[in-house]
C-alpha cells in the first residue's frame, strides 16, 4: 500500500509506487493513459475542469470542492491554456507521487 500524500487540501492513496513496481514503467504509462481517456472530454481531446468534474468520482474524487479540482487543473497545466492533455496529466500524476520518485522505478522518468 502507498502512502497517503497531501496535494493542498486533498489526500489520496498514492497507488503510484506499488503499480510501477508490478507493471514496470511502460505498464504504469499505460494504465495512467487510460486514466487519463476516462477523465478527458472527448471532444477537446484533453481533461477539461467540466470533464473532471463530471469524471472524479471513478477515481474516488467524488467529494472534491470546485476549488480543489481546480487547484488540480492549476497544477497541471504547464502550458495555460486552463486545460490538461496527456503529457501534462502523467506528468502531473508523477510528481503527485514522492513515494514513486524515491523508487528504484523512478529512474526511467529522468532524462
Amino acid at each position: 500500500m502507498g502512502a497517503t500524500e497531501r496535494c493542498s487540501a486533498v489526500q489520496f492513496e498514492d497507488f503510484l509506487p506499488s503499480m510501477a513496481r508490478k507493471l514496470g514503467v511502460e505498464g504504469l504509462i499505460e494504465e495512467l493513459c487510460k486514466g487519463f481517456e476516462l477523465l478527458m472530454d472527448s471532444g477537446a481531446g484533453k481533461i477539461t475542469f467540466r470533464s473532471l468534474k463530471r469524471n472524479a468520482a471513478m477515481l474516488g474524487l467524488g467529494e472534491l470542492r470546485d476549488d480543489e479540482l481546480s487547484e488540480m487543473m492549476r497544477e497541471g497545466d504547464v502550458d495555460g491554456d486552463g486545460a490538461l492533455d496527456q503529457m501534462e496529466f502523467c506528468i502531473l500524476m508523477v510528481r503527485l507521487s514522492p513515494e514513486l520518485m524515491q523508487d528504484e522505478s523512478h529512474r526511467a522518468f529522468q532524462c
